[in-house]
């Protein structure tokens, strides 16, 4: 809702104290970067995917934000390397790669606030930690919303809001709501399934 995909019908949303509503949709959607649970790729090489959405990027910007992600994991062992063509929405490449793709075009983007949205929902474990450590990167210096089921991506995360039916009903860091042995806990601990 904050990138005005949707409209709220009542109630306000704020970005730096302003409606949402009074900003241009471009400017709004230009300081945002987003990393869906679903990442679409496009036919064309792995360095015009990064760069999709920032046609004026250098080949070395590109290749900033592919490390910064560690597209380079995978990339470096690819013929043709970030001049690999992708097709039929990148068929070939595992989900993990293809997020990997999705947050070096956040990266390139370089925009101040981030929402990851499930961006590790669908990996595997050993490639989660290379995306984790990806994400990382990302968030440095950034105001980042994390919407996770998977709790091991938001343990770091400063706030951590436990939201239940559209209603906030624990907030803290981690230690904090481990140590309340809420909701939380009980979802970290294995103690309770999400629905």
């Amino acid at each position: 809702m904050i990138n005005r995909f949707y409209d709220i019908q009542s109630g306000v949303i704020t970005y730096d104290g302003i409606d949402v509503k009074l900003i241009e949709k471009d400017s709004l959607r230009r300081s945002l970067g987003i990393v869906l649970q679903d990442t679409h790729l496009f036919t064309g090489t792995i360095a015009e995917n990064i760069a999709y959405g920032r046609a004026d990027a250098t080949r070395e910007e590109i290749l900033e934000a592919a490390r910064i992600a560690n597209v380079d994991s995978f990339v470096q062992h690819l013929d043709n390397g970030y001049d690999t063509v992708l097709t039929d929405d990148g068929a070939g490449l595992s989900n993990g790669q293809r997020q990997l793709i999705a947050i070096a075009r956040a990266a390139l983007a370089n925009a101040p606030v981030l929402i990851l949205d499930e961006a590790t929902s669908s990996i595997d474990s050993r490639t989660e930690k290379m995306v984790q450590e990806g994400m990382g990167r990302l968030m440095e210096g950034r105001t980042v919303f994390v919407i996770a089921h998977r709790l091991s991506t938001i343990v770091n995360s400063d706030v951590i809001l436990v939201m239940d039916h559209g209603r906030i009903i624990e907030r803290g860091d981690h230690d904090t709501l481990m140590e309340q042995g809420g909701i939380y806990y009980r979802l970290y601990t294995g103690g309770l399934e999400i629905d």
